[in-house]
């Protein structure tokens, strides 16, 4: 990773209160959004003495909160053990998955073990969800799921990754959801990591924005009715006129995005125990060190890689983030998204305050693939920023002229 000045590693108090754990690459799907491109199990993922031993130190590090992922977290051989270590330590344990082989029988042996939440992965109605989970029949798995887990007595969530493919269906979907029983729902969009990179075609624009935004507001006002915890991703939202609303838990609450939170108060670990600051962030730029190589602790505590986000200031924004009234609060928004884009973090065009500013001016952003991605874990493609006049007639008009290029 590649930065305008050096890192200055301090203690602010920070420490991974939230973990994502990937504890296999093995997976089930081979969905076309998926950021990691999962399917075949790591090289060399850590054994059951070697995550016992991460679950330790993490313990020892305050971790409040655990989501296992994969691939499919079930997947690997010890899960169990792992989810039981963790709660011997009084962590919580949530799991995201995309919910194929949650049988009843699974879904009994999760809740004896102590997770708390299960949150399905449901990417829009039957069509949209297999299209997108490249899979006949996943839709059905993972209502399956959900009535599996509410039958061992496990709260169920959901998760969507919104794009061109699913957005139209949102409201849909919310229905079906609420009639399920979901108790959470996270919404954010795809971004463009791994095999979503290679398919540009399904991003959403950042001018989409204008349209979505509104929408997924107004389903957080009926979540907020119907007893559902509706919140918004890292990579969706940033200081439109909805922002308060999508980030509090209630109504009244004045909460509001406060910059990326990766290194911070959050760290991701991958199955062969590479650990960086964010489980969505790129290998290659952000794996501070491996924990069969070096104590968790000393990895968090002394590796820029991971500590990027704690020293962050206006200083490292480029772009139009850099000029933008919300810049010291923001920073940026969310790296990872940013960082698929252009190879680095500090300007992101997909933002909704940006996206109304530049629509003020009857102009809008435009993405466009440059250069493909190489096929890897947690890769990116790169992108360039089209700035071009909004269509008088049509925002989706296929070809309107372009001004310039600026990125």
């Amino acid at each position: 990773m590649s930065n305008r000045r050096r890192i200055e590693i301090k203690d602010h108090g920070f420490y991974p209160a939230y973990v994502v754990w990937e504890l296999t690459l093995k997976c089930d799907h081979l969905c076309h959004h998926c950021g990691s491109r999962a399917g075949r199990a790591r090289d060399e993922e850590l054994d059951l003495e070697q995550a016992l031993s991460v679950v330790d130190q993490m313990a020892a590090m305050g971790t409040r909160e655990v989501v296992l992922i994969g691939g499919e977290a079930y997947l690997y051989e010890h899960h169990l053990a792992v989810i039981r270590a963790l709660r011997a330590h009084d962590i919580n344990v949530c799991i995201t998955t995309g919910g194929r082989g949650i049988t009843r029988e699974r879904a009994q042996a999760l809740a004896e073990a102590g997770v708390r939440l299960v949150s399905v992965s449901i990417d829009g109605l039957e069509a949209e969800h297999n299209q997108i989970r490249n899979s006949q029949g996943s839709f059905q798995s993972t209502m399956r799921a959900l009535d599996n887990l509410r039958a061992a007595g496990i709260k169920t969530g959901s998760n969507i990754n919104i794009n061109r493919i699913n957005q139209h269906c949102l409201e849909d979907l919310y229905e079906h959801l609420k009639g399920k029983g979901i108790d959470v729902w996270q919404v954010q969009i795809t971004s463009a990591l791994g095999r979503a990179a290679d398919r540009p075609e399904m991003l959403l624009q950042p001018y989409d924005l204008l349209t979505v935004m509104p929408r997924i507001a107004a389903l957080k006002e009926r979540a907020i009715r119907d007893g559902i915890s509706m919140m918004p991703g890292n990579n969706l939202g940033y200081f439109g006129p909805e922002e308060k609303l999508l980030r509090s838990l209630k109504k009244d609450h004045q909460d509001h995005w406060a910059g990326c939170q990766a290194g911070r108060f959050v760290m991701g670990i991958e199955s062969d125990g590479g650990v960086k600051g964010c489980p969505s962030l790129q290998s290659d730029s952000y794996i501070g060190g491996h924990v069969t190589e070096r104590p968790l602790r000393e990895i968090w505590d002394q590796t820029e890689r991971l500590a990027f986000a704690r020293s962050r200031t206006r200083e490292d924004l480029w772009g139009h983030c850099a000029e933008c009234v919300f810049a010291d609060t923001c920073l940026g928004g969310c790296s990872f998204t940013a960082h698929a884009l252009f190879g680095r973090p500090g300007n992101n065009p997909y933002c909704h305050f940006r996206a109304q500013q530049f629509d003020k001016r009857g102009l809008r952003e435009r993405l466009v693939r440059t250069e493909a991605a190489p096929g890897l874990p947690f890769d990116h493609a790169k992108f360039e920023i089209v700035v071009e006049e909004v269509p008088a007639t049509d925002r989706e008009a296929s070809a309107p002229r372009r001004l310039k290029v600026v990125a």
